[in-house]
């Protein structure tokens, strides 16, 4: 129980460089193409799964958003396969570092923004001052609205890491608390272990999950700016 807490969010290292470059890149294996004219089961399903989740995400975007479907899709499956792998035991999680998922966040908001400005040039333009506003609230509204789309990128990086670090705390300190109750009362060490197995199994749910919101509030900004 010494160990430290944070222990397993910190950037792992080999001979004092830095190979959370390697781990990012290790998720690609994970979705192989086949050149094969009959698919095997596994790669028959991972295409029918992207197909199914792109359909749902693309159905409301016209033919410019719709040119987003390969980053989206990349998207999704990069942090779906990246939030999985780190559930492995030892195992180091990416999307916990706020300044990666920042990485993701800004450049993908910054080039939904710049695509309405570019455009949909007045009504971007709209969206800072509401139809039939007051003139003494004028200023006050703009510097409202002008604020809430900076904060939209530090939302979704926020949410992200929130969420995926407070399950892996949660799930170390269960089973700390389990590994320690064995030699005290084995009766209430059985009892934080089925815990513990029910957070995991959460676990992969949330991972999926937010991948899902991160790839799908992306997809909402892209469609309020084409």
């Amino acid at each position: 129980m010494n160990e430290n807490l944070f222990a397993s969010f910190i950037t792992p290292t080999m001979m004092g460089l830095p190979i959370v470059v390697l781990i990012i890149m290790f998720p690609n294996i994970l979705f192989p193409s086949s050149n094969r004219l009959i698919n095997n089961r596994l790669i028959s399903f991972q295409q029918w799964l992207i197909q199914l989740v792109l359909k749902q995400m693309m159905t409301m975007h016209n033919q410019k958003g719709r040119t987003w479907s390969l980053m989206l899709i990349s998207l999704i499956m990069f942090i779906g396969s990246t939030n999985l792998l780190g559930l492995l035991p030892h195992s180091f999680t990416p999307t916990t570092q706020l300044s990666m998922n920042l990485g993701m966040a800004i450049p993908l908001w910054a080039g939904a923004v710049i695509t309405g400005f570019r455009n949909k040039t007045k009504a971007s333009l709209a969206h800072f001052l509401p139809q039939g506003t007051p003139i003494p609230l004028i200023p006050m509204l703009i510097i409202i609205e002008t604020i809430s789309l900076f904060i939209q990128p530090m939302a979704l990086a926020v949410r992200l890491t929130a969420n995926i670090t407070a399950g892996h705390l949660l799930m170390h300190l269960i089973g700390g608390a389990t590994m320690v109750l064995t030699s005290i009362s084995p009766p209430t060490a059985m009892i934080t272990f089925i815990i513990l197995i029910l957070l995991t199994i959460l676990e992969f749910a949330v991972a999926l999950i937010q991948a899902y919101v991160f790839t799908l509030l992306v997809s909402l900004y892209l469609h309020d700016n084409t």
